[in-house]
């Protein structure tokens, strides 16, 4: 390996697309479980220049012969490049990180910052707040001690306005993760988590209920990867151009767009055009569960009832809503289970497909007995359809307008003019 990124575990990384996007040189991912491999692939020093993850940004600074000034301050280093038979080791976590907080307007200066996590990202993110004038910078760990505060107390910091997540909980493949309660955080005003994969964890989707701004970390990826490429390459480049771009591109290409309605609304085939209009996969979450259940919907109604079969759904979207880069049509019913539109949110925009009842397709579904059953059950689903889109989208006109309007709403999430 040339240049690439090292890590315990590389299965969520996106670093290779973006590497592949700053051009010059192949970009390969090496997983190294244990210490002692970390050790052996130092030591041997068969590389040009990598990148290193979680946990070894403390550890790789023992191979290096020239560590730079601001990451041997920070104590941690991400960025390892080999000139003349030397390693010399940088922190471009620093700027990504500073970079992030700017471009969403997060002004640290007299503010108390509450850092999850004790690696070498949270001694990133800790400088970060202190160079940017910050009152108080809080770490945050399960055992607490030493100057760290346990969760149970950071849930109980009524002066915190600020949070960073620099901990690996609620990255894929575990997602779904939270260890701070943020409800008793009267001034909070905003949190950040440098996980992006998935692009929203259950932290900040906890953030985004109570209407506090919430943003993940994959500019952050973005913007390390250009300051580390030009390490890597010695050649400058525009990297606010590259990260913006590359940022709004793959952000797109890896995101999911998940269609909920009221059954016959049309999702499934307006979601087959917007997969083709966006080159996405489809899925079918009815025909994942008939597939794996071994049987169609109306006889897991009939043989085993509703109840059954919204757990064969919240068990196919858990799986499903895993990945990314897909286009997503949803049961009319899946918005009843609690934590499935949760689901749902964590990897890219739900749009909530409308038609009115009377146009509703009705055969081959369970719960479709009649009109006024569906208008019934519009009146119940509503507030929760609601609660969980981002945009709504019309299909009262044409399949053509619906798939237009789907794709106009998707692609405004990815706005970077704003």
């Amino acid at each position: 390996m040339e240049y690439g990124l090292i890590g315990a575990k590389l299965g969520h990384s996106y670093s290779r697309q973006i590497h592949n996007k700053a051009g010059g040189y192949a970009y390969e991912l090496k997983a190294l479980p244990t210490e002692a491999d970390a050790r052996a692939f130092l030591q041997a020093r068969a590389f040009k220049a990598i990148n290193v993850t979680i946990p070894y940004k403390k550890l790789v600074m023992e191979y290096c012969d020239v560590i730079d000034p601001a990451a041997k301050a920070i104590g941690a280093v991400n960025t390892v490049v080999q000139r003349d038979g030397c390693l010399y080791g940088y922190n471009t976590d620093y700027a990504g990180f500073a970079w992030l907080a700017r471009r969403h307007g997060i002004d640290f200066a007299g503010r108390t910052v509450l850092v999850l996590g004790t690696g070498g990202t949270c001694a990133t993110v800790t400088a970060v707040c202190k160079d940017a004038g910050a009152k108080a910078v809080l770490p945050v760990s399960r055992r607490g001690g030493k100057g760290t505060l346990t969760y149970d107390q950071a849930a109980q910091c009524k002066d915190a306005e600020i949070i960073v997540n620099t901990s690996p909980a609620g990255m894929f493949p575990n997602v779904g993760e939270c260890l701070l309660d943020i409800s008793g955080l009267p001034k909070l005003k905003a949190v950040l988590d440098v996980v992006y994969n998935p692009f929203r964890t259950e932290l900040l989707l906890r953030a985004e209920d109570r209407g506090i701004p919430a943003y993940c970390g994959f500019e952050m990826l973005v913007a390390q990867a250009a300051y580390a490429s030009e390490l890597f390459t010695g050649t400058k480049m525009d990297k606010e151009a590259f990260i913006r771009t590359t940022s709004r591109d793959l952000k797109r290409d890896l995101s999911n767009v998940s269609l909920i309605g009221m059954p016959g609304c049309g999702k499934s085939t307006v979601g087959e055009g917007l997969a083709r209009a966006l080159n996405k996969p489809y899925v079918d979450l009815d025909e994942w569960i008939e597939q794996h259940a071994g049987m169609p919907i109306p006889d897991i109604f009939a043989r085993e009832g509703e109840a059954a079969f919204r757990r064969y759904e919240a068990d196919a979207l858990a799986e499903v809503s895993k990945r990314g880069g897909q286009v997503i049509a949803c049961g009319g019913g899946v918005v009843k289970t609690p934590g499935n539109t949760r689901m749902l949110r964590q990897n890219g925009p739900v749009l909530w497909v409308r038609r009115p009842v009377e146009f509703l397709a009705m055969g081959g579904r369970p719960l479709s007995t009649g009109r006024e059953a569906l208008r019934k059950m519009e009146a119940e689903r509503e507030p929760a359809y609601r609660a969980a889109a981002d945009a709504v989208v019309d299909n009262t006109s044409t399949l053509t307008n619906a798939v237009n309007a789907a794709r106009a709403a998707f692609e405004k999430t990815f706005d970077y003019t704003r």
